[in-house]
């Protein structure tokens, strides 16, 4: 269903991954004929990856934690910056476990933004916080790879 949304709407995306370490890339993948829509994934892990990849400032990581709503605005953002044939981004991050903070602990934060066709600016499109139901690390990347992909969908519906 997303792959012909995004053929519908003649979108290219591209994600950048943290938490489900590349799954939601790995799950569009399957899908004959993708790779017309899909640019890839930027599986960012770690905070060095965050900053040099996708310009995540340090002390936004400082403040915030890469888990965090701000963190993955720039991680979205950024990703668009450094693939210009992508229209489209969506990005995840959270704590999936073992050692989290008990308050952050299964928190997600995923987000989709877009290049405009006209003006070619970056803005944030949707944004979601959620908590994952799961209690284990790998039904939780399925789980939050399922939120990416709900929220591209929720946001492709919603302009078609």
């Amino acid at each position: 269903m997303l792959a012909g949304l995004l053929a519908e709407a003649d979108r290219r995306l591209v994600l950048a991954e943290s938490c489900t370490a590349g799954l939601v890339a790995a799950s569009l993948g399957r899908v004959p004929g993708i790779s017309r829509h899909f640019c890839g994934s930027l599986v960012t892990y770690r905070e060095c990856a965050k900053t040099s990849w996708l310009g995540v400032p340090p002390l936004v990581l400082e403040q915030h934690t890469a888990a965090s709503e701000a963190v993955t605005k720039l991680m979205a953002t950024g990703t668009l910056v450094a693939t210009p044939e992508a229209d489209l981004a969506a990005a995840v991050t959270g704590h999936l476990g073992p050692h989290a903070p008990p308050e952050q602990d299964g928190l997600i934060y995923v987000c989709v933004a877009e290049r405009h066709v006209t003006t070619g600016e970056i803005s944030v499109a949707k944004l979601r916080r959620c908590r994952l139901i799961s209690r284990d690390r790998h039904p939780r990347q399925r789980e939050a790879t399922l939120g990416v992909l709900a929220l591209l969908l929720e946001h492709l519906e919603d302009r078609g």
